[in-house]
């Protein structure tokens, strides 16, 4: 009976994050991903529950998941809204700062990896409306900060908040805030100064 009881709760739970991801709009391969359901589970769990009350709300989208990590560059305002969301992965303990970097702190499958990253991406729905990125391209990003070849995190050299930054991109020391700011900072440095009280010779 213990043996029944807690694979119901399990399944429960299953079903519950299917759900959650799908009110996220996350693709289908991703939900098989975390949930372990399989794509007609899936697909009859969207229509018997989805479409008879949030089918206004929620689109369903096809295709391959975004995988482009200039995406995350595009403008100072998506820059700093993926800075705040590595954060909250680092808050949510998806990811772990060690001496050399983030490390992975999730694990791919774990009902409770999966409720985390719902979690963090629901807090950053609550910091910003209208939000600029879309939860296949936060779970993108985790992955992408995961592996540590294309995006990374650090302090800005400017502001001291933390900042996302391309690794394999020039190395700045601003983030997208602070950039302009920082560039106008070092061409007045650059300049000349101007001489005063100068009177050209007769």
């Amino acid at each position: 009976m213990r043996v029944s009881d807690d694979r119901y709760t399990r399944d429960r739970q299953r079903l519950d994050l299917a759900l959650r991801l799908i009110r996220h709009e996350a693709r289908t391969f991703t939900i098989r991903q975390w949930t372990g359901l399989s794509d007609d589970r899936i697909r009859k769990l969207y229509r018997s529950y989805v479409m008879n009350h949030d089918a206004l709300l929620v689109s369903r989208h096809r295709g391959k998941s975004p995988r482009q990590a200039a995406f995350f560059f595009r403008n100072g305002e998506l820059n700093f809204q993926s800075a705040q969301l590595a954060s909250l992965y680092v808050m949510y303990g998806l990811l772990g700062g060690t001496d050399s970097g983030l490390e992975p702190r999730y694990r791919m499958g774990s009902l409770e990896s999966g409720t985390l990253l719902c979690q963090a991406y629901e807090a950053y729905l609550e910091l910003h409306s209208p939000t600029s990125i879309s939860f296949e391209h936060a779970w993108f990003l985790l992955l992408a900060l995961a592996r540590r070849d294309e995006v990374g995190i650090s302090r800005c050299g400017v502001c001291g908040g933390v900042r996302l930054h391309d690794v394999l991109a020039r190395h700045k020391i601003a983030c997208g805030t602070c950039g302009p700011m920082a560039g106008a900072a070092a061409a007045s440095a650059r300049a000349p100064a101007p001489v005063i009280g100068y009177v050209a010779p007769c």
